[in-house]
């Protein structure tokens, strides 16, 4: 496999220009890049990148956007088939990455050709592509995927692989409705991402005349909504499978969803109350609901306590508990029979539901004094 490093800071950035160009075309469909945004991601990046050649329906180009790496991950890409974009005085991070590549890529491309965005760490299922490619059609304007939780991170692992197997599961059952085009991997049509391009220039949507806007935490929710508002249905095929990584402890796992709660409200406050963001809206409102019923039950079960030193249960707090038992159990089924029994378990499922919510405040409380955002 022919590999090449591709440095932004050559003049005109002629030569991936050039290699967009001049990628060979399959019959009978538009040319199908991937783009693999990357920061210090030599560990995985070589069998990430092995699961695109393994596809049913491969790309035909892959791009590496090496972003202000300290390891070898543009040396491992290229032994590993892909052509590397190294990026030069990036400040934002993924998001100024793929801007980077996808402004030389895009005017090189016809509007039927498909752009797959992806993780460095996600692994794609081999029908994958295909699948995406298939649902792609007007209208559409990305098509996303369902994705579960590989193995690592000891007990906060388990318990984001359990998380991650209720979204699929909710996914499926939803017939690929989302909420989010996640960051994992999506497809979008050429035709897409130019209107969006094209939206942002002319004030009809947030963000510089780019793909994504680089102002925001959560690029990819972002994107979302900005395609949203233009009109597209994003969605999620049940046979758009991968897998990607789990945090592999509790501070980690802290800061990754810190950002994704407060760059979603943020993503909102921008957007403002409309016809699109209002469902976003409630979602958030319900969320906090959930937060203030929480905390309700936890002090009705200290009260209890130290009113005579001996837990009792209000009717109503033991039906609250029996449904939620339920619900953590019935979710978890995809997970096998030994994880369905520790979700019965109230303080484990109970535990991590409660950091979620802790986070959550956290996130909303950080949007509204606009306090000093950390990545």
């Amino acid at each position: 496999m022919q590999a090449t490093l591709i440095k932004s800071s050559e003049v005109g950035s002629n030569a991936l220009a050039d290699r967009v160009r001049t990628a060979t075309r399959s019959a009978g469909r538009g040319l199908l890049l991937t783009f693999v945004p990357a920061h210090d991601e030599s560990a995985g990046i070589g069998e990430a990148l092995q699961h695109l050649h393994d596809q049913e329906l491969p790309p035909d180009l892959i791009v590496v956007c090496a972003d202000n790496c300290a390891d070898d991950t543009a040396q491992v890409a290229a032994a590993a088939g892909a052509h590397v974009y190294e990026t030069v005085g990036n400040v934002h991070k993924k998001a100024g990455a793929l801007n980077q590549a996808l402004d030389v890529a895009l005017p090189e491309l016809r509007d039927e050709d498909a752009v797959l965005v992806m993780d460095a760490d996600s692994f794609l299922a081999p029908t994958f592509l295909a699948e995406a490619q298939r649902h792609l059609r007007d209208g559409v304007g990305g098509v996303g995927g369902v994705f579960t939780g590989r193995a690592g991170g000891g007990y906060v692992g388990m318990l984001q692989r359990n998380e991650y197997a209720r979204y699929a599961r909710d996914v499926t059952r939803k017939s690929g409705k989302v909420l989010v085009l996640t960051g994992t991997a999506t497809l979008f049509s050429v035709r897409t991402l130019r209107h969006v391009v094209q939206a942002r220039s002319e004030g009809q949507l947030p963000g510089d005349a780019q793909v994504y806007d680089t102002k925001v935490l959560t690029e990819d929710n972002e994107l979302t909504l900005a395609l949203r508002h233009l009109g597209y249905k994003v969605i999620a095929p049940k046979g758009a499978r991968l897998t990607t990584e789990v945090m592999e402890s509790w501070r980690d796992l802290y800061r990754q969803r810190l950002r994704w709660k407060r760059g979603a409200i943020e993503n909102l406050r921008g957007y403002g109350l409309t016809r699109v963001t209002l469902s976003y809206w409630m979602r958030q409102v319900v969320t906090f609901l959930g937060v203030l019923v929480t905390a309700a039950y936890l002090a009705s079960l200290l009260w209890s306590l130290g009113a005579d030193h001996s837990l009792h249960f209000q009717p109503i707090w033991l039906a609250v508990t029996g449904i939620f038992i339920l619900e953590r159990v019935v979710t978890v089924r995809s997970r096998g029979p030994g994880q369905m029994v520790l979700a019965a378990g109230l303080v484990v499922e109970m535990a991590f539901d409660l950091f979620l919510q802790g986070v959550h405040a956290k996130a909303l409380w950080d949007a509204l004094t606009n306090s000093e955002r950390r990545w």
